[in-house]
């Protein structure tokens, strides 16, 4: 396994040009093309924006609400997309699988890839509205977010690996995915603030690592003072790292039932 892992070093430029490839597949034939990158979640962000504001009433501890649902909102479409798409990306690259040399868990990584460009992509939108809410941005919380980035870009990786090898052998992933993702984002604090949760959503919020990574972003971008969940995310950063090695352990043993299945 850490031999199949060491060589994935010698594969970046392969990687590189299958993002390439998946980035402009994706806006072949769209007349506003990567646009689309910054209208997604303008047009996402506008809907719920509207709900709380004209239907509902926005959640206590979360004015002005876009923004602060923009700091959640922005990364959980990286990590929703990542893994919608990874669950069947083995299947969908069989052809590339038969080949006896091509590594099969490059394909999701490339998938987890182009959706963090597509994250990178949409952030100037999130610092217009940082700048126009004036935001109570410090230079040692800004210099976390990377580290907050690179925590999710390696435990979606981990979730990414398992979800695509298990739908090789299982495909009612797919179809159950979906509806654990909607119950996964509504437990997550995205379009509400932990700090005003009942007690007993905030102990099972210890138990949910993705509300550890939306409270950093809301910590770092949207609340003032001090970055106080920077213990959380050090202890998620270990187990991200952790569990990305169990995922690809999980993968390599898998590894040679997939040119079967698919």
């Amino acid at each position: 396994m850490l031999h199949n892992l060491v060589q994935l070093a010698r594969y970046r430029a392969l990687i590189q040009s299958l993002v390439a490839r998946e980035l402009k597949a994706r806006y072949r034939g769209s007349v506003l093309g990567f646009f689309w990158s910054f209208i997604n979640p303008l047009m996402l962000l506008l809907v719920y924006t509207f709900v709380f504001t004209f239907v509902m009433q926005a959640p206590q501890g979360t004015d002005p609400y876009p923004l602060f649902m923009f700091c959640g909102l922005l990364p959980w479409t990286w990590f929703a997309s990542s893994l919608t798409e990874s669950a069947g990306v083995l299947i969908s690259g069989g052809n590339l699988i038969k080949k006896v040399l091509f590594p099969a868990e490059i394909l999701p990584i490339v998938t987890v890839t182009a959706n963090m460009i597509h994250f990178f992509l949409a952030l100037p939108i999130l610092v217009i509205f940082l700048i126009w809410f004036k935001a109570p941005l410090t230079v040692p919380e800004l210099l976390c977010f990377p580290l907050v980035v690179a925590v999710q870009f390696v435990f979606t990786l981990g979730c990414a690996l398992i979800l695509s090898a298990l739908t090789v052998h299982f495909r009612d992933i797919r179809d159950i995915l979906s509806n654990v993702l909607t119950l996964w984002f509504f437990a997550t604090p995205i379009i509400y603030s932990y700090k005003y949760a009942p007690e007993l959503a905030r102990r099972f919020m210890n138990f949910n690592p993705f509300a550890h990574l939306a409270i950093s972003y809301q910590e770092i971008l949207f609340f003032p003072g001090p970055f106080g969940h920077w213990k959380w995310l050090a202890a998620m950063g270990v187990a991200s790292v952790a569990f990305f090695l169990l995922a690809y352990w999980i993968f390599d043993r898998l590894r040679d039932s997939f040119a079967e299945e698919v």
